[in-house]
């Protein structure tokens, strides 16, 4: 994978060209490709979604699954010496899972105990690694060289890979990214309206929230990909 990074970076220098995205041209294609996907196929499912189910099951769904990721933000918090984080996500998960019918209520958040989100990407970053150029994955959408080398940590913390029941696992996952994808579906609208150049729009607020994540808010101004003339060197 490292070649085709480094043969496609040749396609986006130019005074124009931004560091942080060398491989634009490849991305806008992959960006072309799931903004078609989504249109025809993931989009209209997502919308039946909302307008069928009622709002408290959404609700449910997207409780169910936060509480899934809290678990697994509680194993970064940690790596990342993150105590307090870490303890936090862990009273989540324990009173949302026994307390909470499973995670579909949120009790943690009624009892005010803070979530904190983490993921692999994040604890590498955390630990000193560069976020690499910006990636847009095929249906996966934005990315980072650095999350995308995560994502199968990422998969593997997932509590919802341990389901031995192949067909469970994957109805699942699927109902898991229909809902994200739901939540979304305002947010996407108004991108259509107001951006004039949706793939540039879409890469910045990506970028500047990854970083934010990252550094909980507080991240150093030289925190940037390499430019792609150093990735050849």
């Amino acid at each position: 994978m490292s070649a085709v990074l480094i043969t496609l970076t040749g396609c986006a220098t130019g005074p124009t060209a931004d560091r942080r995205d060398p491989l634009e041209p490849f991305n806008r294609g992959v960006y072309k490709f799931n903004d078609v996907v989504d249109r025809a196929v993931i989009k209209p499912v997502a919308t039946a979604y909302r307008d069928v189910l009622p709002s408290p099951i959404r609700t449910g769904v997207n409780n169910f699954f936060n509480n899934l990721q809290d678990a697994w933000s509680a194993v970064n918090s940690a790596l990342q010496l993150k105590g307090q984080a870490a303890g936090n996500n862990l009273v989540r998960f324990g009173v949302n899972t026994f307390l909470g019918l499973g995670g579909v209520l949120d009790i943690a958040s009624e009892m005010r105990v803070e979530r904190h989100t983490e993921d692999f990407g994040q604890t590498l970053g955390h630990w000193g690694v560069k976020s690499g150029p910006y990636l847009v994955l095929p249906l996966l959408g934005p990315s980072t060289v650095r999350d995308t080398a995560a994502l199968p940590v990422d998969a593997q913390g997932n509590l919802v890979s341990s389901i031995n029941d192949v067909p469970t696992r994957n109805s699942a996952t699927a109902l898991n990214l229909l809902d994200r994808r739901s939540r979304l579906l305002e947010a996407s609208d108004i991108l259509d309206q107001v951006a004039l150049d949706p793939y540039t729009f879409t890469r910045d607020a990506f970028l500047q929230r990854r970083q934010n994540s990252v550094y909980d808010g507080y991240p150093p101004d030289d925190d940037e990909p390499m430019p792609a003339d150093n990735l050849t060197k």
